[in-house]
């Protein structure tokens, strides 16, 4: 029986007199691309951080391996997270971005940050500060950050925009490598051709439920 990484029941979510999200149930399996679409505001991004344990549902409960989020733990463990506004340090290098980063944990030395740097396509010998980077550099360098730590589960927000069709092909084989050696990612899109390539499974928020996706 394939284990179940995510469990989202009943999820709830409203910001004043705006239902987000209604009664949203979401199971994720290990090693499983899972893709989310909807357009701008739709909900999705809320949706991926209530799992990640960044806002709190009115309703409904999300478990992750296991965990209730918010109540057995604040945040899922062995999670990596990008989003489209990730806290990158824009007058530092992107080795010195991860270099920080993996401070806080210490699973991280000079290897792996070298190694996920190359992952993602960029030169980790780049001294430039990322303020000289363009949206597709960041974008890389902040995938490069979920994935520092070598997370169980990957939970990613929008992250094929500002990739060329160059990096959207390598972001694919970097997916599908993960999913290989039995990684969990959920990732958003707002651009539905974006999923065919991408995902194992795709669902649509719609009218703040999550439907099975159709072309």
């Amino acid at each position: 029986m394939t284990e179940i990484i995510i469990k989202a029941e009943n999820i709830c979510k409203n910001f004043r007199n705006n239902q987000v999200l209604k009664n949203v149930n979401f199971t994720a399996q290990c090693g499983e691309i899972v893709a989310i679409c909807g357009k701008n505001g739709s909900g999705k991004t809320v949706f991926i951080r209530i799992l990640c344990g960044l806002i709190k549902a009115n309703k409904g409960e999300v478990s992750i391996f296991g965990k209730r989020i918010g109540k057995d733990l604040e945040f899922p463990p062995s999670t990596g997270i990008h989003f489209e506004s990730s806290g990158l340090l824009l007058s530092k290098s992107a080795y010195e971005n991860l270099y920080l980063l993996s401070l806080i944990n210490g699973k991280a030395d000079h290897t792996r940050i070298i190694d996920i740097i190359q992952q993602v396509g960029l030169n980790p010998e780049d001294k430039r500060p990322v303020s000289a980077f363009s949206t597709g550099m960041r974008q890389r360098l902040g995938i490069a950050q979920a994935l520092l730590d070598d997370p169980e589960l990957v939970l990613l927000d929008e992250p094929v925009n500002g990739l060329d069709f160059a990096g959207q092909t390598e972001f694919r084989k970097l997916l599908h490598a993960l999913r290989d050696t039995g990684k969990t990612i959920i990732f958003t899109s707002h651009n539905k051709e974006e999923i065919q390539d991408l995902a194992d499974r795709a669902l649509e928020m719609v009218d703040g439920k999550l439907e099975n996706y159709s072309e």
